[in-house]
Parts: C-alpha cells; structure tokens; sequence
C-alpha cells in the first residue's frame, strides 16, 4: 500500500460539497464523545484527576504544577453534577467535544465535506484522542484552546480573508493562546512554532508588522498574566517546576528515553495512523506552495521535535506531545492526495480497535499486564481504603479532633475525595516529589495539642522501617499501626497500604518531613 500526498488549493470554494460525508461526520463526532461520557461515568477516578478536583476545592491563579484552566474546568463540572466520576471529568469531556468539533471544521475548511469526515474518524479512533479526552486533566483545556488557535489562523492568514475577518481572527488567536498558557505551558511550543512559521516565509513575514499580529500578542500576554504574577508572588515555583520537572537530566539513558517515547506514540497513536500523520507534516514541508499548510506542519514539527530532544536528557511522559497531532490531524484529513483507502481504512482499523481494547481492558481486565504498572487500575481500591480511614477516625475519643493525611499527593486526594465528607486532607511528601500540598497549610499548622492523625503510607517489609513513622512517633503519645488494606480491582490486588493511627499530637513537626 502506497500513501502519497498533493498540494491543493485552499480556497474553499474549489471543494466538492458532499452532503453524505457532512453528516456521517457528525455522527461519527456523536458517537465518539457519547463513548466518552459512558467511559468518564463509568471508570474510577485516577489520582491525578482526585488531585485536581483539590486543586478545584481552592481556587487560584495557578498552582505548583500547572496554570489554573483543570481547576476551573473540574469546578464547574462539579457545581452541576457534584462530587462524581461524572462531574470532575465533564468539563474536560465538552472541552474535548468542542476540540473536535473544532478540527472538523477546519478540516472542511480547507479540504471540504470528505476532509471534514476523515478528520472526524481520525479523532474518534485515535486512542490518543479517544481515551485522553474523557480523563480531567490539563491536557483537555490545552487542546481545546490550541485546536481554536489553528481555526483561528485559517482566516488570519488566508488571502481572503477581508481586513475586518483578519483582525478579528488574531484577536481570537490571541485569546486562545492565551487561553492555552493558562491550561498547561506546553503552549509556549504553540507561540514558538507560530513565530518560526511566519519568520521562515516570506510571503507571511510583512504579517509580524502588523498590528493584528501585536494585538493578539498584547490579548495572549493580558490573559496569561495572572498566572505570572501568581508566579512572582510564590517565588516562581511553578516555572522553576515544570523546568526542573522536564528538562533536568533524570535516571536512564538518552537511548531509553528515545525508545520509551517512540514506543508510547506507537501505542497510543498506532503505527499507521502515526506513518500517515507524519507523511501529511513532511509533504507539507516539502511542497512549500501553501504558507498556511507549512505554517500549520511546522508547529507540528516544533511540538513533536522539542519533545524528542528532550528524551535525550529525561523520560517523556507520552501524553505530552498530544499537541503536535492537532495540526497534523487537520492537514492529513485535508490533503487532495490520492491516498490508498485501503491504507485508511486499515489504520483506522487498527487504531479503533486498539481503542476498542484499552477500554474493554479498563472495564475487564484481560491483558497481561503488571498491576503496578497499569495505568487503568490507578483508581480501583481507594473508595475500601477510605471507608477504613472513616472507621480509623470515627473511633478517636470525645473532643479530640481526627485529621487524615497521605504519604503523598496521591493517597491525600483519593482519601480527600472517597471520604463522605470530602475533608482537608494533608501529604507528608516524605519521598514524594514537589506538589500542590506543600504550599497549602500543613497539619502542624492547623492541629492542636491532642489531635489524632490517621495517616496513609506504603507498604515497607517491617513496620519499623517506615521513616515516616519513625520520624514522627515522638511528636505523637501513641503511634500504632491500624491495619493493613489491600488496594483491589475484583481480585486482582495492585498495592496496599498500611493506615496507622498516630494519637495526641505534642506539637512540632519532624525537620525531615518539612518542605
């Protein structure tokens, strides 16, 4: 099978309208977010997405890993259907709904109704796109806002486009990157990939002069202010984060990193649908006879390349270059080329059974797969572990306060969220990384003298060996270990903790626990 690609015209007017692909588009759109909205019902919350839900509970302009966008979007899911599965993920669910209504579109724009369809099948096979899109994370406001950016640059650098449409269009353009800084700052690819892009062609360079392109520089920086200026209050932390988080060397070599990252592409985009969005970007680059193509291909590459350079130093997470796909999306479903639909059908094929698979397996698992290393079994267990925790502190004796608390984010979130009252809940973070809970006030802070603390930890061969407790234990006038729960999905038993309860607290708090 051979996959070829052939310049076309951008004119939307030179497209054949086909009134049966139009719909089927729709439906195809339909379907997919309906399976979506099914999977964020249905699927346990993961401790990541608990994680936000916290962050949802104390709004601000930002937080130590990430701008504010998740936050928002879980707290509005959550003022209309509460506490749920349902209502953490429906903001980041109509958010990946619009983002795809969005690349149809532009698809149609630029390759008419049959584009519009492929686009739309694309989307829903994807596993990538599918699966990533009913989870609450920052990855669904940034593909929201990214994926209006490239609508929105259709217009700004079409030819015609009237004056009026072309200013209006780097407003919005403005708006959304700005909209997208303030959902994750993988965004910043998205401005220097725009930059490298009208630097790079002649045809569009006089457009960095102009004022449209100013104006929605001067939109994107007022409404990605906030996040700055939260910023320069609390020391830069989430700058210093993120830099040290994905750029510092971690432990590995630069040959494993490169293998893990191509490996998760190939997984979670599939082989043929990932060979085909990479021959749409290089054809683009190549032909060089349509600036908005090339403009769009090379903020692709810009994403997906930053990301493959950054593997020589540190592992790469494999959601991270979900941005790249967007334009890549709308320019291989937008292509004249005399495409093999056998090679189409068959990646879509493949890629929809791959989604097929992944959810079956986080319904009924079946695929042999370590559960500590299985991402679907992330939210299984933690609602057993918080009814246990609930019995720990129910018991604590009259007028003595009962406080709850994890050995790191992950514990204190699903706890915060399983619990019937949704208490505050606190991390130790004793080997846990930098996170949200180190800036929020801490359980010393908070408690009084006689105060009981149920407390959350990994399970370590002697209880002796637990740092935590024995750090802790002359802060407290009596320490034990409650029980042990097993962490379970049917009766498959993926972790355990041990809950251990830590009465009349005598004030102070371990040097070593302090961040």
């Amino acid at each position: 099978m051979r996959l070829s690609f052939t310049s076309m015209p951008t004119h939307e007017s030179t497209h054949e309208s086909d009134p049966i692909a139009w719909r089927n588009a729709w439906l195809v759109l339909a379907v997919a977010i309906a399976v979506r909205v099914a999977a964020a019902a249905l699927v346990p919350l993961a401790p990541d997405e608990t994680y936000y839900w916290e962050w949802s509970r104390r709004l601000a302009a930002g937080y130590l890993d990430h701008p504010p966008a998740i936050a928002l979007f879980v707290h509005a899911g959550t003022l209309v259907l509460g506490a749920t599965r349902l209502g953490v993920r429906i903001g980041s669910v109509l958010a990946g709904a619009l983002a795809s209504v969005v690349l149809v579109r532009a698809s149609r724009a630029l390759g008419g109704d049959r584009a519009m369809l492929r686009a739309a099948a694309i989307i829903a096979c994807m596993p990538l796109a599918q699966i990533g899109l009913a989870l609450a994370t920052p990855d669904a406001p940034l593909l929201l806002f990214w994926s209006l950016a490239l609508a929105a640059l259709i217009p700004a650098l079409q030819s015609e486009s009237t004056t009026r449409e072309r200013a209006l269009a780097w407003a919005l353009l403005g708006l959304a990157l700005g909209c997208a800084l303030s959902s994750k700052y993988t965004a910043l690819l998205l401005a220097s990939g725009l930059a490298i892009a009208l630097v790079a062609q002649r045809a569009l360079r006089p457009g960095l002069a102009r004022p449209d392109a100013c104006v929605a520089l001067a939109i994107a920086l007022l409404v990605f202010a906030p996040n700055v200026m939260w910023n320069a209050r609390h020391g830069w932390v989430s700058f210093d984060y993120q830099f040290t988080h994905g750029l510092v060397a971690h432990r590995g070599t630069a040959l494993q990193h490169e293998l893990r990252l191509l490996g998760a592409q190939v997984g979670l985009v599939t082989p043929l649908l990932l060979a085909m969005l990479g021959a749409a970007v290089y054809e683009a680059l190549r032909l060089r006879n349509d600036p908005l193509r090339i403009a769009f291909a090379i903020i692709a590459s810009v994403t997906w390349l930053f990301f493959v350079a950054t593997a020589l130093r540190a592992a790469v997470e494999p959601n991270w270059q979900a941005p790249a796909y967007l334009s890549a999306i709308v320019l291989a479903a937008s292509s004249r080329a005399q495409r093999s639909r056998a090679f189409f059908r068959t990646a879509l094929t493949l890629a929809a059974l791959t989604t097929l698979v992944i959810y079956a397996h986080a319904i009924v698992p079946f695929v042999p797969v370590n559960p500590a290393l299985d991402p679907t079994e992330a939210g299984f267990g933690w609602g057993t572990l918080a009814s246990r925790v609930d019995a720990a502190r129910a018991d604590a004796p009259r007028n003595v306060t009962a406080w709850i608390g994890g050995e790191r984010y992950q514990e204190a979130s699903e706890l915060a969220f399983h619990l019937p009252d949704h208490p505050v809940t606190f991390a130790i973070d004793v080997q846990g990384r930098p996170n949200q809970y180190d800036l929020w006030p801490s359980f010393a802070s908070r408690a009084r003298a006689g105060d009981r603390l149920v407390l959350v930890l990994g399970l370590y061969t002697r209880a002796q060996d637990d740092p935590v407790i024995a750090a802790l234990t002359p802060h407290f006038a009596h320490v034990s270990l409650r029980e042990v729960v097993a962490l379970r999905r049917g009766s498959i038993v993926r972790a355990s903790r041990r809950i251990w309860v830590l009465d009349g607290w005598r004030g102070g708090w371990p040097q070593e626990l302090a961040r």
